[in-house]
């Protein structure tokens, strides 16, 4: 039996190309936390538990936190989200912009 063949970059590329949503069926769920992090960072989204445990779970797995920091981190960010207020009381709406009244022609 011959050995299973290996795609190449290019290969790959024209493979995501043809198959329209492959990839994000194959992108990492540690790729969607930190995006969905960084725009919650931004204030564009709301930040989720979920994210935050995926992405502790990642540093965990790669020794880049202990896993004793890893539960204290979760247990903070778990406690600060109860306490947040809903997005909609967060933001008070802004005052709606006055148009500025219009300017009299001078008599001269």
């Amino acid at each position: 039996m011959p050995p299973p063949a290996e795609l190449g970059g290019s290969q790959i590329s024209s493979l995501l190309e043809a198959l329209p949503g492959i990839a994000s069926v194959l992108r990492s769920p540690v790729a969607d936390a930190l995006v969905k992090a960084i725009r919650g960072a931004a204030g564009l989204s709301e930040f989720t538990v979920d994210d935050a445990e995926e992405l502790i779970r990642y540093a965990v797995r790669r020794g880049l936190i202990g896993p004793e920091e890893g539960d204290r981190v979760l247990a903070d960010i778990q406690g600060a989200l109860k306490r947040k207020p809903p997005k909609s009381a967060a933001r008070p709406k802004p005052a709606p912009k006055k148009k500025p009244a219009p300017k009299k022609k001078s008599r001269r």
